[in-house]
This record gives structure tokens, sequence and C-alpha cells, in this order.
């Protein structure tokens, strides 16, 4: 289980807990399966960005 901060370790179509701009404050995961990768770098201190496949767009803090 990866912590979310390496691109490589993010693939579209896996199961990840993503963090809400709204939820920032409280860290409330919200779980689905990623569908866009939008963080262009190879790493990133906060997380990668994702666009899940119900449309919501978080940083990944858990994978699987």
């Amino acid at each position: 289980m990866a912590d979310g901060r390496q691109r490589k370790d993010i693939e579209p179509g896996m199961k990840v807990g993503i963090v809400l701009k709204k939820d920032q404050k409280t860290g409330k995961l919200t779980w689905g399966t990623v569908q866009d990768i939008l963080t262009k770098s190879a790493t990133h201190p906060h997380g990668i960005k994702v666009r899940l496949t119900d449309g919501k767009v978080g940083r990944v803090k858990e994978t699987g």
C-alpha cells in the first residue's frame, strides 16, 4: 500500500483514498477508482492529484 506521493504508484483503474479540497482540514478520505492522473510531476509532497470515475478531484493519501 503506497502513500500516494509517487506518480509511478498510481494508475487509472486502481482504488484509492483521496482528500477533497473541502476536507483538507479534517483529512477525511473519499474512496473511489482513478479515472485520470492530474499531477504531471513524478512526485508531490501532499499527494498526486487525481480525478475519480465519479468526477471528484483530490490528492491521493492511500492506495488499495
